[in-house]
């Protein structure tokens, strides 16, 4: 079974991944499909390791909006159709930055 730590590089990684592609701008993301398709998937990631860390950690962490980083995944695995492609751009611009800090203090932490 993974544990935290194994979680919270899954996180990471999917973030970098996004990062990779994100770089290339909103113009690029709305055009491709395969891009769009690629950052999702990475958010669903994200969103899958974030409902299997354990309660603690999250507890530990209530800064963090462990429900809505789950929601999002849950509407984009279950409402395939009906992804607002805006709404994945905002979750990229706005809020993974603050995600991946987090993700590294607590991976740090974990270490000491």
């Amino acid at each position: 079974m993974r544990d935290d730590r194994e979680r919270l590089l899954d996180i990471q990684e999917a973030i970098a991944r996004i990062e990779r592609h994100a770089a290339r701008g909103r113009p690029t993301f709305e055009q491709d499909e395969l891009i769009q398709n690629w950052m999702v998937s990475n958010i669903q990631v994200i969103g899958e390791a974030c409902h299997a860390l354990s309660p603690e950690l999250r507890a530990h962490y209530p800064q963090i909006p462990w429900r809505a980083i789950v929601g999002m995944r849950n509407i984009l695995v279950h409402h395939y159709f009906e992804i607002d492609t805006e709404a994945v751009w905002q979750v990229i611009e706005r809020d993974l930055p603050s995600l991946k800090t987090a993700v590294a203090e607590m991976l740090n932490e974990l270490e000491q």
